[in-house]
């Protein structure tokens, strides 16, 4: 179906957490001749993000339980009514193409677009996709992913190794941080635990900051803010933080980062070349982000430590090693620069132009 106007439309399926959401803003950033709308899920982070930028259009859809029973039908029924909102949504609006990254919100986005023959490109940022990928990427017209490692779990796609685009405060010329009391001089440790934050990792990291800040480090700890205990450690060099809006100053800042893996922070740190301790949140689906720290841990950008088999003492220990190691966390950072695609928002700007004009 052709769009009347000579501005082409897409819509933008992204949902939940900033994962799923900051690639997709970043593309839209570079398709400014492009009118573009998008689909969300209320009371999801985009209605926070999206408002200011593009229309917004939400749909209730969630995920299917691991057993089966009667919310399954349920569930099923409001994927069945979802798809069709979406496929009156792309009709209505006249829209040319379809761009998702994947979760819940992905499922009747392309079975929709695929109803009405319009062409849809998937991005997936983990090494392991994800459930949704799995299932529907044969149904796209090409799969972008994050990472290569991904490309084997999906053999009836077409895949395209694009990297994951970043938030556009990390494309920009980076600069380091000036509104936190760090001396210039000094080892900085920051602790990310994604954006519900991770109150084990705080545990961990509370219990063996003692020596690192005794030796002379200073500590930023973004707690995220459902930690309980974030005001059991105090130190004059420990600043902790639920939230820090300048991440592309602060781990560029930053000497050393311990971190959960989501594949957002990854992209983040290559692209800052910050080296990192990667602890993967032990309950993600499909253990999916053990795969992608091992990408960057067989890179040498990182070490990566099982929750389960990391105590404190191995913590401190560990960091307190790194630290004194220039050499060692040099070379880890040259192996960030490595695995870092700086213009990934351009490229899957450029394949959703390829697809449209074709």
């Amino acid at each position: 179906m052709s769009n009347l106007s000579s501005v082409p439309k897409l819509l933008i399926a992204a949902s939940g957490t900033g994962g799923h959401l900051f690639p997709a803003i970043a593309t839209a950033e570079q398709l400014p001749e492009y009118q573009i709308e998008w689909l969300g899920v209320p009371d999801r982070l985009e209605t926070q993000l999206v408002p200011d930028r593009y229309p917004l259009h939400t749909i209730p859809v969630e995920g299917f339980q691991k057993r089966l029973g009667v919310s399954t039908l349920v569930i099923s029924g409001r994927l069945l009514a979802a798809i069709w909102q979406v496929r009156d949504l792309l009709q209505r609006g006249r829209f040319q193409a379809v761009l998702t990254t994947g979760g819940y919100i992905a499922a009747p986005a392309i079975a929709a677009a695929r109803l009405m023959g319009l062409p849809v490109v998937l991005h997936e940022s983990n090494a392991l996709p994800g459930k949704v990928t799995r299932s529907l990427s044969a149904w796209c017209s090409v799969v972008a992913i994050g990472f290569a490692e991904a490309a084997p779990y999906l053999p009836r796609a077409k895949t395209v190794h694009v990297g994951t685009p970043v938030r556009s405060q990390f494309r920009a010329a980076l600069s380091m941080i000036t509104d936190l009391p760090i001396p210039d001089n000094a080892p900085l440790i920051v602790v990310v635990g994604g954006s519900q934050g991770a109150v084990a990792v705080n545990q961990l990291v509370r219990r063996s900051a003692l020596a690192w800040l005794d030796a002379g480090a200073w500590l930023v700890h973004l707690t995220g803010d459902n930690d309980p205990d974030v005001k059991d450690f105090s130190h004059p060099q420990y600043l902790a933080l639920p939230f820090y809006n300048n991440m592309a100053g602060l781990l560029q800042r930053a000497t050393l980062v311990i971190s959960r893996a989501g594949s957002g922070t990854l992209t983040e740190l290559a692209a800052t070349h910050t080296p990192a301790i990667l602890i993967p949140y032990p309950y993600a689906a499909d253990n999916h982000q053990t795969y992608n720290a091992k990408v960057f841990a067989d890179a040498g950008a990182a070490l990566l430590f099982q929750q389960a088999e990391l105590t404190p003492e191995i913590l401190q220990s560990q960091v307190s090693h790194l630290l004194h190691s220039p050499h060692t966390l040099q070379q880890m950072a040259n192996r960030m620069a490595q695995l870092a695609i700086v213009d990934s928002a351009e490229r899957l700007a450029d394949l959703i132009r390829q697809l449209v004009n074709s």
